[in-house]
This record gives structure tokens, sequence and C-alpha cells, in this order.
């Protein structure tokens, strides 16, 4: 069995290669369960979480995401989320990979934005706004960047220094980057607005959308959570990674479901609808296009197998 670093994972998964491969995994007959989520109580900290993410194609490789979620890691300076995936042959069930977790993970679901964005953002978008400095941030600058013709980065955060530490890493060539301070002010400029936040709030509000923008949803993951508000929903065409993860996991779907603000139709597509070309995604140059995103095991399976081609396995 090969044994996947952070690095080696970070090289095999480069865009837009990473972006292809869940382009064609989404249409794939990828069998994937129901993740599980198992709450692990804790005496002294907040409670960890152990996330089990299955997925297998026919008899050629089965394999699941092994993941740990534990909040009390900021008091040791370690990283929150932990874990591996593991890939194993289809047929005989042995290990073939073990590949680091969170870097897979933070590839795929960025791969994944850019996914959606090829179909929902206008082709001329030259303005990405990042809100968020966390893990996911220069991933998903990097990811849009591979997809269209971004010439400006504005990078907003709660903290202005993460903000800036984010800016500096970018490396994107002919490319302006600047670091700005009121969401209010910028969000009107962009034309991709991308958010991966922890926010239990609206970040993002309708009044401050302009025709023609993309809204890229990353963060808010549980139903508590939020990046957009009502207004921004309501104005929006609403696609989603899948139905039935972003129907009960995130927020900026959940909330308005729950309060009859939509209903279920107002989903138009999905990444399967989107990549089987059952829905054209975006339709006209002034319509304002909104992503939500949570996640599921098709991509991580997908890049997993991506790892081990690259490898030459």
């Amino acid at each position: 069995m090969r044994s996947f670093s952070a690095d080696e994972t970070r090289e095999a998964l480069a865009y837009p290669q990473t972006i292809e491969a869940l382009r064609q995994a989404f249409q794939s007959d990828i069998e994937v369960p129901v993740r599980h989520h198992h709450t692990m109580r804790r005496q002294s900290e907040p409670a960890a979480t152990l996330l089990l993410m299955p997925a297998w194609e026919g008899e050629d490789y089965v394999g699941i995401k092994i993941l740990t979620v534990t909040p009390g890691n900021a008091q040791r300076s370690l990283p929150a989320i932990l874990g591996v995936y593991l890939l194993n042959d289809g047929r005989t069930g042995a290990p073939l990979a073990l590949i680091d977790g969170p870097t897979l993970t933070v590839r795929r679901t960025a791969a994944a934005s850019a996914l959606a964005a090829d179909y929902l953002a206008r082709k001329d978008s030259e303005h990405l706004l990042m809100a968020g400095t966390g893990a996911l941030a220069p991933h998903l600058i990097e990811a849009h960047c591979a997809m269209r013709p971004i010439r400006r980065i504005s990078i907003w955060g709660r903290r202005r220094e993460k903000a800036e530490e984010v800016a500096a890493g970018v490396k994107q060539p002919n490319v302006e980057v600047q670091v700005v301070d009121d969401l209010e002010k910028t969000v009107p400029l962009a034309d991709i607005i991308s958010c991966a936040t922890l926010s239990t709030t609206p970040l993002v509000q309708g009044a401050w959308l302009q025709p023609g923008q993309h809204l890229d949803l990353v963060g808010a993951f549980t139903p508590e959570m939020r990046e957009s508000d009502d207004e921004a929903v309501r104005r929006s065409s609403l696609f989603v990674d899948t139905r039935a993860g972003c129907t009960q996991e995130g927020g900026d779907i959940v909330q308005p479901l729950q309060q009859g603000i939509i209903d279920p139709e107002a989903i138009l597509a999905d990444l399967v609808d989107l990549t089987a070309g059952r829905h054209a995604g975006r339709t006209d140059e002034k319509e304002i296009t909104l992503f939500k995103s949570v996640g599921t095991a098709v991509e991580d399976f997908a890049a997993a197998k991506l790892v081990l081609e690259r490898a030459g396995l």
C-alpha cells in the first residue's frame, strides 16, 4: 500500500485536472451511502465528531474517508480536521493507497466550486471576492483562477492580518490582489463571490448583489449556519452540489426551505444535472446564480482515484 503525504496529495490534485475528474465522476455510477456522523463527548472541551464517508464504483475501487473534527485542537496548535482517505481494490478489498484526508478534502471542495462556476459564472468573470481566510481560501482562489480569467482578487476576513496572510500566499501571475475591510462596498464590484466561513449569521446581503454575479457558498455546513440572507436566496437562480445534502445540512438552503421562503422546486439543478447537460446553468448574462455545496463522497472518491492514477499505480 502506498501512502501519500499532504504535499504529494496537493501535487497530484492539480487544477484543472481535478475539476475534470469531478466532472466525469458526477456522470459515473458511483455508489454513495449516507455519510456517518458520530459525536464523541469530551469532559473538558467541546465534543469531537467522527465522520465516515464511503463510496465505491462497481468492482474497480472502494474507498472511505475517515475524519475527526476536534474543536479542542486549537489549544494544541493542531488543525481541527484530521484524517485519511483509504482506497482499496474493489475486487479483492486489498488496500491500495492511504491519502492525506484534509488536503484531499480542501482540493476536491475547491474543485467542485470551480466546476459549478464553469456552468454558472459568466465566461468573462475577472474579479473574485474571497470571503473567509481559513484553510479553504487559498484553494478556492486557485481553483476559480483555473476556470475563469481572473485578473483581480479581493480578500476579506474578520481579522485583517489573516486576510493579509492569504493575500501574501496568492501566486497567480498577472493578478492584482488586495485585502478589503468592507464587504458591503466590495460585493457589488465582484463577478464571483466565494464564501468559506463558519458564520452563523448572513454575510452577503441580497440587496448588495448585482446582475450577472455568481455567489459560491462553501461554508455554513450545518442547518444553523448562514453565509447569505433570504433576499440573496430569493434573487438568485439556485444550484447545489447534491439536493439530498444541501436540503438537510446547508443552512443557506435549509433555513429558507423551513421558513417557506423557497420550495424544493426552486433548486434548479445539482452537479449531476449540470454535468449531464440536463440544465444549461447560466442562461442570461444578467442572471444572479447561487451555488451551495456541503460536499459529497463522490468528490472524495474521484480525487482519490486521481491521486492513484497520477502516481502511475
